[in-house]
């Protein structure tokens, strides 16, 4: 089985700015050919296995719902190297839309750079000030982490709910959020304010708030 710790260090997290809008940027490679991974990032089948169920117009220009979390429309479909769609959750769109970028290159003996966007267009100023940026970023942990033991035939079966109620997965939580802490004060958040966004978020995570 993949080992969920070993993961944490796999991924480079920063945050940074595009226009006024924050972005949340994870780095990482996958031992698999960009080809493969695209097709993982992009089949229903496959999509369903590591990140969630997908349904509607999978090509440029439609619209897809991944079940019980976001959806949006397909801005951009390069294949192998870029996806971006925008990404609305929740049932208000005017303050609930970012967009999430993919972007693929090969690199050295077969592998993939992956590199993960996500760009928040309406962020809640006081929702930030509370969670930081771990409030996405663990989450998008949690599903590159599924995405690896995908490319590795690797893939737990247990279902996803017992699946973060494991010790090892608890653990992966708080470590990304550690993670996740201190690219919040690399960005220039003070450590208090760094420290308590990430402790309020893995609370939610892991179920302690």
């Amino acid at each position: 089985m993949i080992d969920l710790i070993d993961q944490i260090a796999k991924a480079r997290r920063e945050l940074g700015t595009r226009g006024d809008a924050r972005t949340v940027l994870l780095r990482r490679t996958y031992d698999a050919t960009p080809e493969d991974v695209w097709d993982a990032c992009t089949k229903p089948e496959r999509l369903a296995r590591w990140l969630g169920p997908v349904e509607g117009d999978l090509r440029l220009g439609g619209r897809f719902q991944v079940e019980g979390n976001a959806g949006g429309e397909i801005l951009r479909c390069d294949a192998p190297n870029l996806l971006a769609v925008s990404w609305v959750f929740g049932e208000n769109p005017a303050t609930n839309t970012s967009e999430v970028v993919v972007t693929l290159s090969p690199a050295s003996g077969g592998t993939t750079e992956f590199q993960l966007e996500h760009v928040a267009v309406d962020v809640d100023p006081e929702h930030w000030a509370k969670f930081g940026p771990g409030a996405v970023g663990i989450g998008w942990d949690l599903s590159l982490l599924g995405l690896a033991a995908h490319l590795a035939k690797e893939e737990s079966t247990l279902a996803p709910e017992e699946l973060l109620q494991t010790p090892e997965a608890l653990e992966f939580i708080k470590r990304s959020g550690h993670a996740w802490g201190a690219a919040h004060e690399a960005a220039g958040a003070s450590p208090e304010e760094a420290a308590g966004a990430r402790d309020r978020t893995v609370a939610v995570y892991t179920g302690a708030e």
